[in-house]
Formats: structure tokens, C-alpha cells, sequence
């Protein structure tokens, strides 16, 4: 198996030079050169497994490097004991159509959890296949819950640091103190005064930069992303997908086989896209349903067909969602046109003008898969209040964009085949937000007044990982202009940039 970039087809890697690397020196993302496809009978063999297995089974399709004994200790040492469900993924079943995939029984209570538990053990895996020496200084920009993940996963693994970027006024202030708390002597956070485009387009310029690569190389030194333009961190999101439909046949709402409905809350399209791998890989896909917030550039797209980020940028109760620039639909882009030439043209007038166009045929290519619509904050509120008033169920800000998406494109498109809600956070993660929508809140109440609130009204528990927060030492404050994340790096590195 062999990886080349969105950009070039010429440069083929392996998968451990790939997960390295993290992102192409072109700026182009790593995609496999085939996707494997289960054949029915392992398809069939798949749905009798328990959640490790299954991803042993994905894993092992794309890492053909890596020996099985390789991939059962990277799953093992992922799953085995940092999620408080040994389901990993558990479906909550809400009527004989609809489920909700809880992606947050991890360390950090987000679906982000699922890929960052697993990457660091690729990493160090891939680093020994690639006989790499240097530090690897992994790189994050994040909208609130990828830092976290990122963090909790590489904290004190040796030969790795970690330095996150987040938007200052961009995350809740619970992900700001989770990012702000983070124990470890090789991790680093710092704000930027942007929002989450500003920090992941500083990141990729960072990447880019061929001499300060030249220079940290000469200070062993080189940089790594766990963002998910790296595969590697992509990777592990396909696994959950097969879970939720053997799930989904468990308990008996399709038989195996039936087409089933994923509808994913989508920001950076990371998420969604696993959900199109998966399918590409055999597994029984009706429609991906793209749900955005208020930012609903990619809602623009796939009705369109015109991608443009000139917009103005909401700050919304889905904070982890507000982004402009989705950079894994590059990959999309490449796997349905074919086309590295193409993509890179599309991805230069982005960069430029701050738009492109996809032609006829490509636009038809996407909505034979995808469909896509948004809700704003206050349908979102009222999609938190509906779901528990009827279920007494607990959804965050995030989940209700896409149930409240959900619920619209069943009476709009008259497609009532069971669907899979995918719940990407805790909803103690936003307490405020969730408290809003199902009573009067106290703006003046802190963060955990809030969740104790939440939890006293509902009378669900507050997730351990969040519960002590609050005893953890305040470590990290700094700000940084979007000019000086560079600065900042290698003051993070301890490297002077005049030596």
C-alpha cells in the first residue's frame, strides 16, 4: 500500500513515511493509492467482531508494513483502557429509525479521542520503521477538541512534543481549560488572536517552509501534524463507522446488508469523510449527510458546487465546527475527480481568491453520496430541548446541529431509512450552551457551576475526565499573533532561530 499527495501523484510513500510526514511538502494531503475493499464474506465476518478486532481488521488494509502482532499492540494500547465504555463507540438507541453514535467515552469526552488515542502508537511505530532519530515536534491547530486529544495522547511519549494552537475566543471554556491544564513535560499550548482558519493556515505555512524545515532538521527536529490532514489520525475514524452498522444490526433496526444513513456535525470534514472511506470499503452507505452551523460554507458548496470563504465568520455555541476552510474535502476532491493537476489548481485559487468552482460532473459525483444543510444556534437549542423533553436524553451543541439537519432532510427529501446520528461530544463539554437551551442560565455562573447545574436538572453524571479540571494547575496563558506562531515554535523548541 502506497501513498501519494492530493497534489502529485509522482511521490509515493509507504504508510509509516506518510503518518511522519503528516502533511506533503506540496501542501497536498496523503491519500492511499487504492482503498481496500472487504469482500462480502469478510464484510459478513466484520459484524461478529468486538470493536478492537474490527479496527484490527481496517487497520491492517492500509498499514500492509505493519505486522498483525504491530497492529494488535497499536489497538490494544489505544482501546484497552482509556475509554470508560468497552464498547469504545456504543449506539443510543432513540426510536426504530435513529440512533446516536457516542464518540466521546474517552479520556478527553470527544470523538477526537478515538483517532489521538491511536496515532502517537503509529507514530512511534512508523518513526522505527523509518529509522527516524530526530524529536518529532507534532503540530496542532484546533477549535477546541483536537488539542485536547492531541495532547492527552503524545503527553510524555518519548521522542515526540507537542504544540497546540487554538483561536483565542474560538473554543468554550471548558476545552480552553482542558487545553490549559494539560500535565506533561513535552506539551505546549498557546492562543492566537484569529479564529481556527488563521491557526491551521499558520500551521500549514509553518509546514511548508522548506528552510525552517532545512533548520530544525540540523537541530534534530522535524514536524509532524495530528490534525486530520494526516492520515494517520484519519485512519482510525473509519473503524467506527463498521461498529455503528454492526450495531445498527444488533439490534435489529436494518438487516445486514440494508443501507444506513450517517449524519455527521462537520467542520474540518474529517469526520464525514472516514464515513466515504468506509463506504468505498464495501460497508453499506446510504446518504452521508453533511451538517453544519451558522458557518455553512460547506452547505454553499455541495447545493452549488461553489466553494467561498469569503463570508463572514460566526462564533457559535458549536465552536468546534466553525471553520471556513475544510481542508479534507482536498481529499474528496482528488478521490472523485482523479485528478492531482485539478486539485491543485482548485486548492490554489482558494488560497488566492478564496473560492473555486467544481465542474458539472464533479458536483454530480458529490451528491450522488452527500447531501448537505445546516442549523443555526437556536434551532440547535431547540433540537437540545425536543430531544430531551421526549427521550430524557442528553445531546451537546454539536450532536444537536446534526439531529436538528436530520430531522429537516427526512421531511424535506422523504428518505426515512434508519440513520445514524453521530455524537461527537460530551455535553458536559458545553454546559452553558446545553443549560441554555433547557432552562434559564446564570451567565455569571462559572463553567462548573454550570455543569454541576446541568447535572443537578438532568440528574446525569458529570464525565470523570471533566470532574477534575478544576483541581489541575492553570499552566498555560500565553497569546500569540498569527505572524508569530512561528516565534513561537521555536521558542516552544528552545532553539534560537539566529543561531
Amino acid at each position: 500500500m502506497r501513498y501519494h499527495s492530493t497534489r502529485d501523484e509522482n511521490e509515493k510513500l509507504n504508510a509509516s513515511a506518510a503518518i511522519i510526514k503528516g502533511i506533503a511538502t506540496d501542501g497536498g494531503l496523503y491519500i492511499p493509492e487504492i482503498i481496500p475493499e472487504f469482500t462480502g464474506v469478510e464484510l459478513e465476518k466484520l459484524m461478529r467482531l468486538d470493536y478492537m478486532s474490527i479496527a484490527e481488521k481496517v487497520f491492517g488494509k492500509f498499514l500492509e508494513e505493519f505486522s498483525s502482532k504491530e497492529i494488535s499492540e497499536i489497538v490494544s494500547a489505544a482501546y484497552k483502557s482509556s475509554f470508560d465504555s468497552e464498547e469504545i463507540a456504543p449506539l443510543h438507541i432513540a426510536d426504530d429509525k435513529t440512533a446516536y453514535l457516542e464518540l466521546w467515552h474517552g479520556p478527553t469526552c470527544a470523538f477526537k479521542d478515538v483517532a489521538l488515542s491511536a496515532l502517537p502508537h503509529l507514530m512511534k511505530y512508523s518513526a522505527e520503521k523509518c529509522d527516524v532519530d530526530s524529536e518529532i515536534c507534532i503540530l496542532v491547530a484546533t477549535s477546541g477538541d483536537t488539542g485536547k486529544a492531541a495532547l492527552e495522547g503524545f503527553a510524555d511519549v518519548k521522542g515526540t512534543s507537542i504544540l497546540v494552537f487554538y483561536p483565542e475566543k474560538g473554543v468554550s471554556e471548558m476545552q480552553r481549560l482542558q487545553m490549559a491544564t494539560q500535565k506533561g513535560e513535552n506539551v505546549g499550548v498557546c492562543a492566537i488572536k484569529g479564529n481556527f482558519d488563521d491557526a491551521q493556515t499558520g500551521v500549514k505555512q509553518i509546514f511548508s517552509d522548506e528552510e525552517l524545515s532545512s533548520f530544525l532538521s540540523s537541530k534534530d527536529v522535524m514536524l509532524s501534524s495530528a490534525n486530520s490532514i494526516n492520515w494517520g489520525r484519519l485512519l482510525p475514524q473509519i473503524v467506527y463507522y463498521f461498529s455503528a452498522y454492526r450495531d445498527f444490526v444488533k439490534a435489529n433496526l436494518i438487516s445486514f446488508g440494508d443501507k444506513l444513513n450517517f449524519v455527521v456535525p462537520t467542520g474540518n470534514f474529517g469526520n464525514i469523510l472516514a464515513g466515504w472511506y468506509a463506504g468505498m470499503m464495501g460497508l453499506p452507505i446510504g446518504k452521508l449527510i453533511c451538517a453544519s452551523n451558522k458557518n455553512n460554507v460547506l452547505t454553499d458548496f455541495f447545493v452549488s458546487g461553489k466553494y467561498n470563504k469569503n463570508r463572514q465568520f460566526y462564533c457559535t455555541d458549536s465552536p468546534s465546527m466553525d471553520i471556513l476552510v475544510s481542508s479534507n474535502l482536498e481529499r474528496l476532491l482528488y478521490e472523485l475527480s482523479r485528478s492531482s493537476e485539478d486539485v491543485s489548481l482548485l486548492m490554489l485559487s482558494l488560497s488566492k481568491e478564496g473560492e473555486y468552482e467544481i465542474s458539472d460532473a464533479l458536483h454530480a459525483k458529490l451528491l450522488e453520496k452527500f447531501f448537505a444543510d445546516f442549523s443555526d444556534d437556536d434551532e440547535c437549542r431547540e433540537e437540545i430541548k425536543r430531544v430531551w423533553d421526549n427521550d430524557k436524553y442528553l445531546i451537546d451543541t454539536h450532536t444537536a446541529v446534526a439531529s436538528s439537519v436530520l430531522r429537516k432532510y427526512r421531511i424535506n427529501s422523504g428518505d426515512n431509512i434508519p440513520a445514524c446520528i453521530v455524537s461527537t461530544a460530551s455535553p458536559y463539554k458545553f454546559s452553558g450552551s446545553v443549560l441554555a437551551a433547557l432552562s434559564k442560565a446564570n451567565n455569571e455562573m462559572s463553567e462548573f457551576d454550570k455543569m454541576k447545574q446541568l447535572s443537578k436538572l438532568t440528574n446525569t453524571q458529570i464525565p470523570k475526565p471533566l470532574l477534575g479540571i478544576l483541581d489541575n494547575e492553570l499552566r498555560f496563558t500565553d497569546t500569540a499573533e498569527i505572524s508569530g506562531m512561528k516565534a513561537e515554535l521555536l521558542r516552544f523548541l528552545g532553539i534560537n532561530e539566529q543561531e
